[in-house]
């Protein structure tokens, strides 16, 4: 892997991480940090308690996950499944202590 794929990963990162939807009452930490949501590995975002507001803001930020994904996948002529199985590793990394992350028995606080 070369230092400006990392680096590109580490900005989609960021952008996927970081993004709090204006229209969404509860932002994307929040959920975090209520229990709500957490991290896959396949980079997206899984629901771990479910009502319609946390469904609404996980189908949101995965959406625009999936089309950053597909972007990075063409730019760099690679598979889709590449881009997401290393954006699913780094968000993992990247959880807080405490927040919710998807491994091979379900789901567990980091």
């Amino acid at each position: 892997m070369t230092a400006k794929w990392v680096a590109m990963m580490a900005g989609l990162l960021a952008l996927c991480l970081g993004g709090v939807h204006p229209l969404f009452a509860l932002s994307l930490e929040e959920a975090k940090s209520k229990g709500l949501v957490g991290e896959k590995p396949n980079g997206y975002l899984g629901v771990v308690h479910h009502s319609g507001e946390v469904q609404t803001l996980t189908n949101d930020v995965n959406q625009k996950r999936r089309q950053a994904y597909e972007d990075i996948a063409h730019r760099h002529g690679t598979h889709m499944t590449a881009v997401e199985t290393l954006a699913g590793e780094k968000a993992i990394q990247n959880t807080k202590s405490g927040h919710y992350v998807e491994g091979p028995g379900g789901w567990m606080k980091k």
